[in-house]
């Protein structure tokens, strides 16, 4: 019984730790943070990613649901100029399934057993998204997530929204 609670307790932890996104910022402790009203996207900057026009889309309407909600106002003249950087690797996932049973080290007749090796990749993407002040073109604040990416096309707005939420809840940063 110990064996089966154990075995379900490690599969939820896989399985949680598969849908989380790992992210960290960074900012300019000398910005003033509240004086930033209104955004827009810096096209230059968003040219430069290397994804598909449709990522950028989905990354671009997540983040102005995100800033809006936030109770920011996409302008004309804004406060603040928003960029996106990414990046992805790949992740090579190597399991050993050794089972049997047997007696003793080493060689024995006695041990019967068998094992395979499973090979997986997955995609990760890396999402850099940068709040640049609009009248000094500095970068003030910088937010990046890190998770695993879907190819499932009917997903891939969930996971961007769920990347993105999880990069500017940390925004505005909070003096510790």
């Amino acid at each position: 019984m110990k064996f089966l609670s154990l075995l379900s307790l490690i599969f939820i932890i896989t399985l949680s730790s598969c849908s989380t996104v790992r992210v960290a910022s960074d900012y300019d402790k000398q910005a003033n943070f509240n004086a930033y009203k209104s955004f827009a996207f810096y096209k230059p900057g968003i040219d430069k990613a290397e994804i598909s026009d449709l990522d950028k889309k989905r990354i671009l309407r997540a983040i102005e649901a995100d800033m809006t909600a936030k109770g920011f106002t996409k302008s004309s003249n804004p406060d603040m100029l928003i960029s996106i950087f990414t990046k992805t690797k790949e992740n090579v996932n190597i399991y050993q399934n050794n089972y049997g049973w047997g007696y003793g080290w080493g060689w024995n007749p006695w041990f019967w057993g068998t094992g395979y090796n499973t090979v997986s990749t997955t995609t990760q993407g890396i999402l850099y998204i940068d709040l640049i002040d609009a009248s000094k073109k500095e970068l003030v604040w910088q937010g990046m997530g890190t998770s695993a990416l879907t190819q499932d096309v009917n997903r891939k707005q969930e996971k961007v929204n769920e990347i993105v939420a999880a990069i500017l809840e940390k925004y505005p940063p909070q003096e510790n």
